[in-house]
């Protein structure tokens, strides 16, 4: 789910003019319900104003923010990692082994009813076998990600599922030495249903397999378009984090899940990055690793700008280890899906852990915080507008030779300009370092005639690369500076 390593250097992203986010933003923390483990696997608005947790240790609680108090609606379960709320208010929520519906059929206020809506998956026992969603499409249909299992731990004699014995048998994994035969394995392994996948799961509970090639894939959301979106943890095949526009039949690079494609028969880990490169679809963004996020977490729809101040039809993502969110600005080019991650609300009010993410009525972000024990932190944290409007870069458009960037305000001058490219190696192996890391000559930056949009000309544009662009000295006509002066767009396709 989330890595184990230490915490890098922050770089500084927007507060270069001694601006900062509290004086835009309000935060408060939420005191947790008593008896709880205080990680916040899951939180979701309800229709009657509630805000809806479910904890680490098993319960989901009801917070009242007319009255500040909470209220157990129900316990037992086995790490829910997120909740939804159906139409017919019902909750919905996943846990290790299943996606399960919550009613309370009397309506006392607790949940009687644990209806069993999708466990069409296998379970080894391996630590690494998370569980996360769901997302609901506007048809009612739901998403899931299975996490993959780690060769860091073995499996249990008893397993849900078939076992699939591409490369590795079963009864020497079980009879043998785990550490002299995990390598058959790699070093993450999908070896029960349907692990590195995503799954879709109809209103009624039938499923299918959507997508394949995860890791880790912690965050899963479907936006006002109906197009769903999906976050990955860094690791083997993963150089980087990603953002992933997922389409049915997808295969996004880890080959592990392959195993479970019908008529599949070969081990996946003997599979040439070179042949694989050919089957998988590239990120949509990618974080760079220890600068933007590590393990990235829930992305989540921005909402009407009157109400948080950003604008609307982008994504906020979360993550486990920086004091920040994510602006995710996407933009469609040749029929394929890319943009710009932008880094917002950096602080340390804010802090790490951010994991889950729903907005109020009132346009306020509730942001649950978790850590399983790796980085990260624990407890309930609301996110309200101040009514302030911070000096934001809105948009950013790829062209032919270069990009234009707009802003919510004129700029009081072209700021100075420095522009990179790099990429990251495809490769079983952990992680990679920038490849091909270059400066980017700009031939020339000009402002709009209103100062609200600057363009910028290259000598060329190179795709499959991860353009940043920093700015240097960026302020609107009073001073203050821009909120998010780091810029970094994916380009996957370039215009023609």
């Amino acid at each position: 789910m989330m890595k184990h390593f230490l915490l890098s250097f922050l770089i500084s992203t927007g507060f270069s003019l001694g601006q900062e986010w509290q004086d835009y933003y309000h935060f408060e923390k939420i005191s947790p319900p008593p008896g709880v483990d205080k990680q916040v696997g899951g939180v979701t608005l309800l229709r009657d104003g509630k805000v809806a947790c479910c904890f680490n240790s098993g319960e989901v609680q009801l917070y009242s923010p007319e009255s500040q108090s909470w209220s157990l609606f129900a316990q037992g379960l086995s790490l829910p990692l997120g909740i939804l709320e159906d139409d017919d208010g019902s909750l919905v929520v996943t846990q290790w082994a299943e996606l399960t519906r919550l009613r309370d059929a009397d309506q006392d206020g607790v949940a009687d009813e644990y209806e069993t809506l999708c466990n069409d998956f296998g379970i080894t026992g391996n630590y690494h076998e998370f569980l996360y969603g769901p997302a609901r499409d506007s048809k009612g249909n739901y998403y899931i990600s299975l996490n993959l299992a780690s060769n860091g731990a073995g499996i249990q004699e008893k397993i849900r599922g078939p076992w699939k014995e591409i490369g590795l048998d079963r009864a020497s994994h079980l009879g043998g030495d785990w550490k002299k035969i995990k390598g058959k394995a790699g070093r993450m392994y999908s070896r029960v249903p349907y692990r590195g996948c995503v799954l879709k799961i109809t209103p009624s509970g039938q499923s299918s397999v959507y997508a394949y090639g995860f890791r880790s894939p912690n965050g899963i959301h479907v936006d006002s378009q109906d197009r769903l979106w999906v976050t990955d943890n860094q690791g083997d095949w993963r150089g980087t984090s990603p953002l992933y526009h997922v389409t049915e039949g997808g295969f996004y690079g880890h080959p592990a899940s392959l195993v479970w494609k019908e008529g599949w028969t070969r081990d996946p880990l003997k599979i040439s990055a070179e042949e694989l490169e050919k089957m998988r679809t590239p990120a949509a963004a990618l974080f760079p690793q220890g600068e933007l996020a590590n393990s990235p977490t829930q992305p989540i729809d921005t909402i009407d700008p009157s109400l948080f101040g950003l604008p609307k039809g982008e994504l906020l993502i979360g993550d486990m280890n920086q004091k920040n969110l994510i602006r995710f600005l996407p933009e469609e080019v040749a029929g394929t899906l890319q943009g710009t991650l932008i880094p917002f609300l950096e602080s340390d009010t804010l802090g790490i852990g951010n994991h889950r993410f729903t907005f109020d009525q009132s346009g306020s972000l509730w942001i649950g915080k978790t850590h399983m024990k790796w980085a990260g932190a624990e407890g309930l944290l609301k996110v309200s507008w101040n009514k302030k409007v911070p000096f934001l870069a809105t948009g950013v458009s790829l062209l032919k030779d270069g990009f234009e960037i707009s802003f919510n305000r004129p700029l009081k001058e072209a700021p100075v300009l420095k522009i990179s490219r790099h990429t990251y190696s495809y490769h079983a192996n952990y992680g990679s370092p920038k490849v091909d890391l270059r400066d980017v000559e700009v031939l020339q930056h000009a402002l709009s005639e209103d100062g609200t949009r600057l363009r910028i000309e290259l000598p060329e544009i190179v795709e499959r690369r991860l353009y940043t662009l920093q700015f240097s000295g960026a302020s609107d006509l009073e001073g203050k500076g821009l909120m998010g002066d780091i810029l970094r767009y994916h380009v996957v396709k370039k215009r023609e």
